[in-house]
């Protein structure tokens, strides 16, 4: 039996320009402002047979304004970024020129002494393939926005510096149907 996987992207929790690694800042006020406006178009969502969201203070605060009363994925938090925890992409690529160009080249690598991207797809992905497919038809989860292209690129069974071509932007939604190791894109509504 084929099972459908809907992604969330968490509303905002800071401007983007002060985006942090491994961000734990609850929604702020236009976070909020853009869930009210999002809200009719999620709020169906919440008729999933499982419904999820990272471990975050965010995707925590959309899934259950949503009325999802999510299950809280430890497997679905964001990219370990190590010593870079906290910083500004800007921030950074200041201290660590080299470093970030290393990060961003080679997937496997984690200058930041955390976790590599490959790592991070893998995982992300090895979530997606343990959903149960047997009796249920729908899931729903709402995750950081680093979730939502890893899953992407590892359903699609893309190179991993796809990921870097893929902006998913807060409250915006992807749905992938089928088994696990068997996953396609679901563009638009149809569900």
């Amino acid at each position: 039996m084929s099972v459908r996987v809907t992604l969330v992207a968490a509303a905002r929790s800071s401007d983007v320009f002060d985006e942090r690694f491994d961000d734990d800042r609850p929604l702020d006020q236009v976070g909020w402002y853009e869930m009210q406006l999002a809200a009719h178009t999620l709020i169906p969502l919440a008729a999933a047979d499982l419904r999820y969201c990272s471990p975050t203070p965010r995707s925590r605060a959309t899934g259950d304004a949503l009325g999802f009363a999510p299950l809280a994925q430890p497997a679905l938090r964001d990219c370990d970024m190590g010593r870079w925890r906290g910083f500004t992409l800007s921030e950074v690529m200041s201290r660590e020129p080299a470093a970030v160009d290393a990060w961003i080249a080679d997937p496997r690598a984690a200058p930041h002494g955390g976790e590599p991207l490959l790592a991070f797809i893998s995982r992300i992905g090895g979530w997606l393939d343990t959903r149960p497919a047997e009796d249920i038809a729908a899931i729903v989860a709402v995750a950081e926005p680093a979730v939502v292209r890893a899953a992407l690129v590892y359903a699609l069974k893309a190179p991993p510096r796809t990921y870097w071509y893929v902006d998913v932007r807060p409250l915006s939604t992807i749905t992938l149907t089928g088994v696990p190791g068997r996953w396609h894109l679901q563009i638009g509504s149809g569900g």
